[in-house]
């Protein structure tokens, strides 16, 4: 790697945090470097035509950059890493700048620096590929999502592409090549270097099918049918339904299945709140205000919604709810979206944000959150997602409002729940996950003075 490059990165701050925590992620590991190097000679050959997809913080785009490559299309499926590209873009600043043209001038035909491109797609998408010749990518964990996107590249790259994928050898099995085979004719491995390895495959298959995802299932448990049942007094629509279809991309986390902790809160959806309708606003009464733009119906929040199959269930259990959803993944709101068309929905509102940030309603205007949390980024256990989503939980809900929350039994988060919402009650656990109700109480003069 030319001390150029090497200058660019040590620039990079795992963003939002700035690198100093001794047990939090780093900005660029072993693989973002081994990639970079064997790319070097790729992006000097075709500078233009740069893909790069699952980048943390920016070290692969930013590398390509620095590298020489005049135009980068990077997707990034958590919208976190978004963040922490442009961040990190700008701190690069002067230093990736110097290093883009110092490559230039290397480069076998040397040419003037002029200009870098990045281009962002927020979904796996025909443009994001087409004409590609080199594709950087950090191996995801799930064998769905790397089936996705190797399709992607096969089907709309250059059919001369290379797709370098890269990742920890500990976390890496013979079923990513079996993946990678299935769509590229030649697949290989190359040398470990600091424990990472990458998987390389050339030769896109011209006798592959559709593409696999997003897949599609009908959900019929137990569980699924007693929480959609519609509440009473309210207008059921066409009847009771007979199932939950889901529909799920690659990345969205547990696919179209419903995973155990969905299943646990959802078991327990008869304790959940009535949501009843708020009373026409009287002018000369102190009625209860409305959410602005939303009547009197009331508000109900999936938050961290995967593949939508709480914010289905609460569109059919609450048919008078406005129900939005938000999810930090592409893939995960995608799948959201289709999964509440498919059950003839449609949401509020799905965002994509981090924790709930971006939520289109004011503080203080939602009567339910449901909350199934995530406990890992990547491959690492990480509860600071989780922490992000009860704050917004205490900041979205009204007086008296309730979160909902199904959580890894040992991870006790009780305590957390209390200072973020209110007053938390243990409701079920079983040996692997607690539900747990959290109220929403609102300090007043009173409260806080005793009176």
């Amino acid at each position: 790697m030319s001390p150029e490059v090497d200058a660019v990165l040590a620039r990079l701050v795992p963003y939002p945090e700035d690198g100093s925590r001794a047990d939090g992620p780093v900005a660029v590991d072993a693989t973002d470097r081994l990639l970079l190097d064997e790319a070097r000679a790729l992006i000097q050959e075709h500078p233009g035509d740069v893909v790069v997809i699952g980048d943390r913080f920016g070290a692969l785009t930013l590398g390509a950059l620095a590298s020489g490559a005049l135009r980068v299309r990077a997707h990034q499926d958590a919208i976190t890493a978004e963040a922490a590209l442009e961040a990190n873009f700008t701190r690069a600043g002067r230093t990736l700048w110097a290093a883009h043209a110092q490559a230039s001038a290397d480069a076998p035909v040397p040419r003037e620096p002029t200009g870098m491109g990045l281009t962002r797609h927020d979904r796996l998408e025909p443009s994001l590929f087409a004409g590609a010749r080199l594709v950087l990518l950090q191996l995801p964990t799930s064998l769905a999502e790397l089936t996705e996107i190797a399709e992607h590249v096969a089907r709309y790259a250059d059919p001369a592409v290379t797709l370098l994928a890269g990742g920890r050898v500990k976390h890496m099995t013979h079923a990513m090549n079996d993946v990678l085979a299935a769509s590229f004719a030649q697949v290989g491995a190359s040398l470990a270097r600091q424990k990472s390895r990458l998987l390389i495959a050339r030769e896109p298959r011209s006798d592959v099918g559709p593409l696999a995802y997003p897949v599609t299932a009908r959900l019929t448990d137990p569980e699924i049918l007693a929480a959609i049942r519609p509440q009473a007094g309210t207008d059921p629509r066409n009847g009771a339904p007979d199932g939950l279809t889901v529909v799920a991309h690659g990345a969205a986390f547990a696919g179209a299945t419903l995973d155990h902790g969905t299943r646990f809160l959802l078991a327990q959806a008869h304790r959940w709140p009535d949501l009843p309708d708020l009373p026409a606003p009287d002018p000369a009464a102190d009625a209860p205000t409305p959410v602005p733009g939303m009547d009197v119906h009331p508000v109900a929040v999936d938050l961290g919604s995967g593949t939508g199959i709480l914010a289905t269930v609460l569109g059919l259990r609450y048919p008078n709810a406005h129900v939005l959803a938000s999810d930090r993944s592409a893939a995960a709101c995608a799948s959201t979206r289709a999964t509440l068309t498919a059950n003839g929905l449609r949401a509020a509102g799905v965002v994509r944000d981090d924790a709930g940030a971006l939520l289109p309603i004011p503080d203080g205007s939602a009567d339910l959150v449901l909350l199934n949390p995530p406990f890992h980024d990547r491959a690492a256990l990480s509860t600071d997602a989780a922490h992000r989503m009860f704050a917004t939980a205490g900041r979205v809900l009204r007086d008296g409002g309730e979160l909902w929350t199904v959580f890894n039994t040992p991870l006790h988060y009780r305590r957390a729940l209390e200072r973020a919402v209110g007053p938390t009650e243990h409701v079920a656990q079983d040996p692997r996950f607690t539900v747990t109700r959290s109220v929403r109480k609102l300090l007043t003069d009173m409260s806080v003075t005793g009176g």
